[in-house]
């Protein structure tokens, strides 16, 4: 079984970065220019998909560190994608499901829990006034890491609309059963999803409610 739970806003502190040729902390957001006026100074602003100064884009440069940390280590002292999120559910899962548990980014796509990720401020969701580089909409495009096509395992999505139809997107391929969890009065409008069921998890919890799905689904109070 295949576990997918959406990212979130919360990242732990001390989160490390990606850094420039120059050595600057590099943040990747959903629109560069404006966080360059309304963020933080000190930081590089980029999407994941724009061209680095070290090799190719900033998604290649992520990969390739996940690649060679056997090798170099991890220097920049990146957090595990479990650990990279503050809510307790991340770990929780990650004890239960160990490297069949992905987190699926708004920024980066599908991110295996154990992969190395650097922070970053990309969201579905709405952000806060003056916050509006975070947001990522409909029409931009991002060449998200996706999910091995040929995968047999049951798949479980526990997240938003927004992120239901990123995860409906980028699984379209694949042929496994997959069940998408959610809790508005309507299952999520998306498109060719493949072999796909929605499960809608009542409750009165509007803001976050799939940390409650998933606490339930751990329980043994609702099944896939």
């Amino acid at each position: 079984m295949i576990v997918v739970l959406q990212c979130a806003a919360g990242k732990r502190p001390g989160a490390g970065c990606l850094r420039t040729a120059s050595g600057i902390p590099v943040k990747f957001v959903a629109d560069p220019h404006a966080a360059r006026i309304a963020a933080p100074a000190g930081f590089a602003y980029a999407r994941p998909d724009d061209p680095s100064d070290v090799e190719g884009s900033w998604r290649d440069v992520m990969r390739k560190y996940n690649e060679e940390t056997d090798r170099r280590g991890n220097p920049l002292c990146l957090f595990h994608a479990y650990e990279l999120y503050q809510n307790p559910t991340y770990d929780l899962l990650w004890k239960r499901f160990g490297t069949t548990l992905y987190i699926l980014s708004a920024g980066w796509g599908f991110v295996r829990a154990d992969s190395l990720i650097p922070h970053y401020d990309i969201t579905f969701g709405q952000t806060a006034k003056g916050e509006g580089y975070k947001h990522r909409g409909k029409t931009n495009t991002y060449q998200d890491f996706g999910l091995p096509v040929d995968l047999e395992d049951k798949i479980l999505f526990f997240g938003g609309k927004n992120y239901a139809r990123q995860f409906c997107e980028l699984t379209r391929e694949i042929r496994a059963k997959k069940t998408v969890f959610y809790n508005s009065d309507r299952p999520p409008e998306v498109t060719d999803c493949g072999d796909v069921s929605f499960k809608r998890f009542e409750t009165s919890t509007r803001t976050n409610w799939h940390y409650g799905c998933v606490q339930a689904f751990l329980d043994g109070a609702i099944s896939a």
